[in-house]
This record gives C-alpha cells, structure tokens and sequence, in this order.
C-alpha cells in the first residue's frame, strides 16, 4: 500500500490529529470544572484551525477511487465543521449546569472528555461519507457518525427520558443501516461493483427489477437519517431526550451531511434512473413538509416542536434535489444548510439558556411573558424563528427561494409535477409562519403573572448567539457566500 495516499485526505487527517489531541489532554488533566473549561477551548479552538485545510484542500483521489473529494464537499465539510463548533460553544451552558444526584453520592460531574471525542468520531464519519467513492467506503463511513451519536444521545445516563431516547435511536438506525445495506447488496448483485462510477457505467436507462429495489432500499436506508417521512417516527422522542446540544448537532449537522451526499448519490451513480426515482422523490418531499408542518403544531414542548420542524426543514432541503441541473441544485442545497445551522444552532442556544442557565425546562409555556424580562433573548428567538420561516430580508427567505428555483430549475417545457411540489412547499411555507408565530405569541403576547426572571446566559451563550445572529443577517445580504457555494458546485 502506497501511505503517501493518506495525503489526499488532510481534512480527515487532521480531524483525527485533533480527535487524540483531545484525548490525550483529557487523559492528562485532573477532573475539575477548570478541566470542563479547558478541554471546551482546545476543542473548540482545534474546529477553528479545522476549518483551515478544509477551506484550501484540493479535488483529490485515494485509494483506487474509494475515497474522492470535490470543491462543494470540501465546501460543505466547512459548514459542518463550524456547525459543530457553534454546537461545543453552545454546550458549555449544559456541562456547567448542575447533575442530580443519589442519595449518599458525592455531586457527579459529566464526562466532558468524552463528550469532545464523540462529537469529534461523528464529525469524521461525516467526512468520511461526503468524501467516498464507494458504497463501502459510504457505509463505513454512516456507521462512524451514528454509532458515537447515540452515545451522546444516551450521554445524560441519569435521565431516564436520554436512555430511551438512545435506546429509540439506536435501534432505529440499526434497521435503517440493514434496510440500506440490503440495497447495496441488491445493486452489488445487480453491477458486481460497489464504486460510484462502476455502479452509474453498469445502470441504463431501463434497470431491472434488482436494480430498482435496491435503488429504494438505499433511498429508505437513508430517508431514516435524514427523517424524511415516513421514515421520521424516531425524531421527535430522540430530540426531546437528548441533551439540548446533542439535539441540535443531530437536527443541522447530521441532516447536512447526509443530504448531500444523498443528493450526490442520485444524480451521480442513479442518474440513468431519473424516472424512477424522481417521482418517488416528489411523493416523500410533499409528505415531508406537510406532515412535518401539521405535527408542529400539536406540539407543547419546545424540542419535539423543533424536531416536527426540522422533518419539515429536511423536506425542503430535498426540494432542490428534483432539480434537473445538478451545479444548481447542489448550490441551493449547500446554502440551505448553511443558513440552517445558524438560524437552528440561534434556537436552540436560547433553548439551552432558558434550560440550564434559568432552569426552566423545555415546555413552551415557559417562555410565556419571556420579553418581559429578556428581552434580548426573545429579540434573538424571534429572528431565528423568522429566518426558518422564511420572512425577508432575513437568510432563510433567500435559501427557501434558491431551493424553489432549484426545484424547478433546467426542466424540459413546463412540467407539471415539478411545480406542483414546489407549489405545495410555498403554502406550507404560510402553514410554518403560523407555528413559529405561536412561540413569538407567547414570548410577547401572552401575559404571565410570573414570567422567567431575568437572567444571565453566560458568556458561552453569548457568543453561540452573537455568532448565528451575525450569520442569518449577513448570509442573506453578502452574494458573495452564494457565490462562492455556486463556483465550487460547477468545478
């Protein structure tokens, strides 16, 4: 084996010098709450340097085709990692917040150390799969992100409603990886290879039988990542259970990667089968939006609210895939998850303050009254929630609008079902107004005799904030970020 090929992959590479990094200092600290701090700074100052070679690696090959990396993967690998970075930020507020104890026990303290290291294992299993040439290479790298992301899903051993959260997530994701592998084995059987461009030389434009099932096996494999309907039973228990960090790592990072790389899937190793598969894609991203827009609103509690929300999100994300140009759709997509972090990461950060900074819990009752007494926090919510909603001149209004066009974008004459979807995305995109409206309802509507008490949200929170508020305001007005996405999607 030729090792200088493992040069090819800097991104990885690096993340797995940072990953013993990590390890080594948690190993070498003595526990405190100084060492929770510090561990916090050096993983949140490796994503930083993180960001470095993923900003300057170049179109690469390694190992016979098995690993493969493109100017908009590294592009994505970018938004990925500072997504993860805002979300060790945000995090700071729940490891400093207080664990119930036993009786007789002396005050736990979390395991921040290997808090750091599963965040870091799933950020690279999440490069590994955009970068791969290969379903095994894909498969692997699937695994490497869901595995260590339920043990942060279960990582609050001490609450019941983690464990069961952990145990729903595992099990779901266990039957989505044998579904999806049982597809691969049917294109294996159908192709005799596993490589991409194997795979798309072997397929035509009239598959067989096998070749199609297992294109819809992969498909539903990976529908349960992506919480497409209906494939979204596990999302809402999962997202109420996990901790508040974890829950927002797993609605914007997860999500991000394996959209594209599903995306990337489809047009480059199923472009042959269009006809097949596009039709199948319009069906589940009606259902996706609608179903996820119609349960939020049932919802009380704030992070199954945000779990219907991000099914919904997930289904316009996947607008721009039914697109017939690629360059275009993988641009659109790209800058919607982009401008998804912040607005999403902005959400959940006053989640995360308004549960372990005030300790008020996750209801949404909670925030009845909250402009009262915080009004900053509520000001921040509120723009967070418009950007998702899509309300100008806010980031998310132009992301929804660059999907809609993607959706429709490079389609023969005027095709029906192409804007009908499309169509039916826009009034969910009046149904969404509605329920993101009943949280500013009740921060600044509804009157509280006892509102949240004022409260600091400590300097971690601060900056989670400062951060994904800066990003929702300039992403929508800077054309040179879009313009960016675009120059790496056509290279």
């Amino acid at each position: 084996m030729n090792y200088s090929q493992f040069l090819n992959m800097i991104p990885e590479a690096t993340l797995v010098l940072a990953l013993i990094i990590v390890f080594c200092a948690d190993f070498a600290l003595h526990k405190s709450a100084r060492k929770n701090f510090t561990l916090g700074m050096l993983t949140g100052a490796l994503l930083l340097c993180q960001l470095v070679p993923c900003f300057m690696a170049e179109p690469a090959e390694a190992f016979g085709g098995l690993y493969i990396t493109s100017p908009i993967v590294n592009v994505m690998k970018v938004i990925l990692t500072a997504g993860t970075f805002i979300v060790v930020v945000m995090a700071q507020a729940w490891i400093a917040s207080p664990i119930p104890a036993q009786e007789g026990e002396n005050k736990p303290m979390r395991y921040v150390g290997e808090f750091y290291m599963l965040l870091l294992s799933t950020l690279l299993g999440m490069y590994v799969m955009l970068s791969s040439g290969s379903f095994l290479m894909f498969f692997l790298g699937l695994e490497m992100a869901s595995v260590p992301m339920a043990c942060l899903v279960a990582f609050d051993k001490k609450k019941k409603d983690s464990a069961e959260a952990a145990a729903k997530y595992i099990l779901t994701a266990t039957f989505s990886s044998g579904v999806m592998l049982f597809g691969i084995s049917f294109i294996y059987a159908a192709t005799g290879t596993l490589y991409y461009d194997g795979v798309a030389a072997a397929l035509t434009a009239y598959p067989s039988p096998v070749e199609i099932v297992g294109m819809v096996f992969f498909f539903s494999g990976l529908g349960f990542k992506i919480s497409l309907v209906p494939f979204h039973f596990w999302t809402a228990d999962t997202y109420q259970g996990a901790p508040t960090p974890v829950t927002g790592y797993l609605s914007v990072v997860s999500k991000g990667a394996a959209t594209l790389t599903l995306a990337i899937i489809l047009v480059k190793v199923f472009g042959s089968m269009v006809a097949y598969w596009q039709p199948m894609l319009w069906v589940v991203i009606m259902l996706t939006i609608t179903v996820g827009n119609l349960m939020a609103i049932r919802q009380t509690e704030l992070k199954r609210f945000m779990a219907f929300s991000s099914i919904s999100q997930a289904g316009y994300i996947m607008l721009a895939v039914i697109g017939a140009d690629p360059a275009a759709s993988q641009t659109a997509l790209t800058f919607y998850v982009l401008v998804y972090v912040v607005a999403n990461m902005s959400v959940f950060s006053v989640i995360s303050a308004v549960e372990h900074r005030a300790g008020a819990g996750t209801q949404m009752s909670a925030y009845n009254g909250l402009y009262q007494t915080n009004p900053k926090l509520a000001f921040i919510m509120t723009i967070a929630l418009f950007s998702l909603a899509g309300i100008p001149p806010f980031a998310g209004m132009f992301s929804k609008f660059f999907v809609f066009m993607a959706g429709v974008n490079g389609q023969d004459g005027m095709p029906f079902w192409p804007y009908f979807v499309v169509f039916i995305a826009l009034i969910n995109t009046v149904v969404s107004l509605y329920y993101y409206l009943l949280i500013v309802k009740a921060m600044y509507i509804k009157q509280e005799a006892n509102p949240l008490p004022a409260f600091a949200h400590g300097k971690a929170i601060n900056a989670s904030l400062t951060i994904c508020t800066i990003g929702i305001v300039l992403f929508g007005i800077c054309s040179c970020i879009y313009q960016w996405i675009a120059n790496a999607a056509g290279m």
